[in-house]
């Protein structure tokens, strides 16, 4: 998805199902913490206009991308409608990069596959800074907006 694009289109409240009983659960990475503070609150501020109450929005944090994981694995076990990780890993000198984007990609497709709660998958996974700051509120959207629209739609899937 892409706001900012031509991939999505324009977002009515009025579209989406009354998300005002909604209990989402955000987990987000400390790694990176300027980038995912922005999708954090593109992802609040995006539930709350979809009328999910902001006592119904809990934030847990964790180290670092790789931690996304577990800390989603906890809150799927508690009452959530939807789990958001939220997370930003670029690509650095080594191999570290591949590792802990396949990791974190395949532990969340688990999560969903095997579990009973969706977990929305909002982490950047890009070659450099100017790449993530673009796609957390600059000139690509807000990645973390786009994954509290998923979670709502998620929700009511069935």
């Amino acid at each position: 998805m892409n706001l900012k694009g031509q991939n999505f289109t324009e977002i009515n409240p009025d579209d989406f199902p009354n998300s005002v009983n909604y209990k989402i659960g955000i987990v987000v990475s400390e790694w990176n913490i300027d980038i995912t503070s922005n999708l954090l609150k593109g992802a609040k501020d995006q539930l709350v206009n979809l009328g999910v109450k902001n006592e119904n929005i809990s934030i847990s944090w964790v180290p670092g991308s790789f931690e996304l994981v577990y800390g989603c694995k906890k809150l799927s076990n508690e009452n959530f409608d939807a789990i958001i990780a939220v997370g930003c890993v670029i690509k650095g000198e080594t191999d570290h990069y591949d590792f802990i984007c396949n990791a974190v990609s395949n532990g969340i497709m688990h999560l969903n596959a095997l579990g009973t709660t969706p977990v929305i998958f909002c982490v950047l996974t890009d070659h450099n800074k100017n790449q993530s700051l673009a796609r957390s509120g600059g000139e690509h959207g807000n990645k973390g907006t786009e994954a509290a629209i998923a979670a709502v739609k998620m929700i009511s899937f069935n």
